[in-house]
């Protein structure tokens, strides 16, 4: 039988994913009530811009004191769409502390504070929950914390971004530039106005930060995730991709360390093979590859940004949390028992595609292999192109560290046959 009290629901923040919220709950009503085995109640929105025009939110709902919203004792559920750290951190403490339960689809704060947030909710008694946090509408967080519980995760590698993903997939099908893709992502939408956050890995890297740490029951910060962003992945690279049946993506890696005792957590430009499901993934979209001891490998895809598909990630977390409010419950918190270590990048084995500018004479080659084997790197192939009088070498490896690698170009570019190193970029997903 359907309980006929609402659950009052407070929304921080009312621009895209906001809107959608408020719409799909409003247009859903009775199913969500039909769901959840009460009905739901917008009982506050609070907005930076109180006279902004806000189509299907009654304007007695709009308010500016978000403080005064959140400690209301009648609120069970706050959703917090405000995005960054500050005024969030505190809204969602306060939140927890006067016994709501929190659905948030805050990235940064997650990655910097889940910790502290997850404490807040266990003190509290309270659910928070963050589906919309990591790749949108697809559903990532819950199967990862709920659906693997049982098995042990070892990889998660993953297109997090939509606009990078769009950026690269335009340079590869049309051999344009960075920049120029980047004013065509720009034009149509899918770029911000200061594209910062995505394009050098910033936005991806708080993702891997809350992927890793719910793969591998460990505390995971922003500040222990390597981060490369793909500024400097040129038309050129993409050319050397195509030689090795490769593309490039801007990818989100999270890997267990082979013997267990470590893990670590990246965000790079690579090279994958176009065999490789994420190799077929186009445009804005996002997609997650999940590699498990017992379920094998898994793939997650679908739209990674926009208003309603995230509106959608987090309205399934609201009936999540409205269903543990009914039953008395709660659902999972933080899983950091393992408490493994986060190794740094130094020690992150991987292929590596190195393209040099050498000089076009006999004898380079042998230089370059000398200098690789000295420093206990294995090449794989190697393909030399030149005239008059200048060359480019191309270099694959076999595995090795990232250190090594620091190494082995660092002495390269000794060499007075070497010009100059005109990119080096990772090869994944073997």
């Amino acid at each position: 039988m359907m309980r006929t009290r609402p659950l009052k629901v407070a929304l921080l923040g009312c621009g895209v994913v906001g809107s959608e919220v408020t719409r799909i709950m409003t247009t859903h009503a009775d199913d969500l009530a039909a769901r959840i085995g009460a009905p739901v109640e917008l009982a506050g929105v609070a907005v930076r811009r109180p006279s902004k025009v806000r189509e299907g939110v009654p304007a007695e709902l709009v308010t500016t004191d978000a403080t005064a919203l959140v400690k209301r004792g009648d609120i069970d559920v706050v959703v917090e769409v405000i995005g960054g750290i500050e005024p969030a951190r505190t809204l969602i403490t306060t939140a927890l502390e006067h016994g709501a339960s929190v659905v948030s689809a805050n990235k940064a704060l997650l990655a910097q504070d889940g910790a502290a947030l997850h404490a807040a909710a266990e003190e509290n008694g309270g659910d928070l929950y963050y589906e919309a946090a990591v790749a949108g509408a697809i559903p990532l967080i819950r199967p990862l914390r709920e659906s693997l519980a049982g098995d042990k995760v070892n990889r998660v590698l993953g297109i997090v971004n939509g606009t990078t993903n769009f950026i690269l997939d335009k340079m590869d099908s049309t051999g344009a530039g960075y920049q120029e893709a980047l004013d065509e992502a720009s034009a149509l939408g899918y770029a911000e106005a200061d594209p910062t956050a995505d394009v050098e890995g910033f936005d991806a890297a708080a993702k891997a930060a809350i992927l890793a740490g719910i793969a591998f029951h460990t505390r995971v910060r922003l500040d222990d995730v390597y981060r490369e962003g793909m500024s400097e992945v040129t038309a050129a690279d993409f050319v050397s991709a195509k030689n090795m049946g490769c593309t490039i993506k801007l990818l989100a890696i999270c890997e267990r360390a082979a013997d267990g005792g470590s893990v670590t957590a990246r965000v790079h430009p690579a090279m994958i093979p176009l065999t490789h499901p994420l190799a077929s993934v186009r445009g804005a979209y996002n997609a997650v590859f999940v590699e498990s001891d017992a379920a094998g490998q898994l793939m997650f895809y679908g739209p990674g940004a926009g208003g309603a598909p995230t509106a959608s990630a987090v309205l399934g977390d609201l009936v999540a949390v409205c269903r543990n409010r009914l039953n008395g419950a709660t659902g999972p918190g933080e899983s950091a028992y393992a408490a493994l270590p986060v190794s740094p990048m130094g020690d992150v084995v991987t292929r590596y595609h190195i393209s040099l500018d050498v000089a076009d004479k006999p004898g380079v080659l042998a230089q370059v292999a000398t200098v690789f084997a000295e420093h206990g790197v294995s090449i794989d192939t190697v393909r030399q192109q030149g005239k008059d009088g200048e060359a480019s070498l191309v270099v694959v490896t076999h595995r090795a560290s990232d250190a090594f690698l620091s190494g082995t170009v660092e002495a390269l570019r000794k060499l007075d046959t070497v010009r100059g190193v005109a990119s080096i970029m990772r090869v994944e997903g073997e």
